[in-house]
């Protein structure tokens, strides 16, 4: 809450950016990271509207939960090659960002990370994620196209729900499991590719589809038949 701070150098000393340790500094315009840390903790940059840009040092293994998390002025980030982790909602609310490179290390996009980044039209999902949580990129709404690497198997509730400017969506081979409304109200996606097409449920039964039983089998070969079944509340599955 220290609303009129406009700058801090942090020394070299500093091993870990702690849980809320610049919430709502909102005169906050930049910071500079050192080499020395290592973490970045929950919501530790939380509310901070002024700052319009950062740069996480190699240094950085883990962001927290809700780490730049409405940061309103914030237009790029860059992020060092050794983060791993990325907490839920992480880059939430972040009305200015355009783009992001999240880097090669991540093995997972927590829920929430980019929900509400309205200004977001490009991400580029690193090969090793193997996971995609819900509402991951709900009301990207300037987001036009996504492809979802190899390496993913689930993709979340709501992961993709609102993404009103989204064309198309490619789905990698080894996604077995799609939460209920992950393409709602993307009222301009018109292709839905899977590279595998084999086998695949839907079922409105959230115990179904966690089991991966009992559901009804349908054919996905067509991406335009695909873009118009996945917008709905079912839940689906590949065996």
């Amino acid at each position: 809450y220290c609303s009129s701070l406009t700058s801090v150098t942090i020394p070299d000393s500093v091993t870990s950016i702690g849980e809320l340790a610049f919430e709502y500094c909102t005169s906050l315009t930049s910071i500079e990271i050192p080499d020395s840390v290592t973490s970045i903790g929950n919501h530790a940059f939380d509310n901070c509207d002024s700052l319009t840009s950062i740069e996480i040092p190699d240094s950085v293994t883990n962001i927290g939960d809700g780490a730049f998390m409405s940061c309103d002025s914030l237009t790029s980030i860059t992020i060092g090659n050794s983060v791993t982790s990325i907490g839920d909602s992480a880059f939430s609310s972040c009305d200015s960002l355009t783009s992001i490179t999240i880097p090669d290390n991540v093995t997972s996009i927590g829920a929430g990370t980019f929900w509400g980044c309205s200004s977001l039209t490009s991400v580029t999902i690193p090969d090793r994620v193997t996971s995609i949580g819900s509402n991951a990129f709900s009301d990207c709404s300037s987001l036009t196209s996504i492809e979802i690497p190899d390496r993913v198997t689930s993709i979340g509730y709501r992961a993709f729900w609102g993404c009103s400017s989204l064309t198309s969506v490619t789905i990698g081979n080894s996604v077995t499991s799609i939460g209920n409304y992950a393409f709602e109200y993307c009222s301009s996606l018109t292709s839905i590719t899977f590279k595998d097409t084999s086998t695949w449920y839907y079922t409105s039964s959230y115990d179904n589809w966690i089991n991966k039983t009992n559901g009804t089998q349908m054919d996905v070969t067509d991406p335009s038949t695909n873009a118009s079944n996945f917008k709905s509340g079912y839940y689906w599955y590949k065996k």
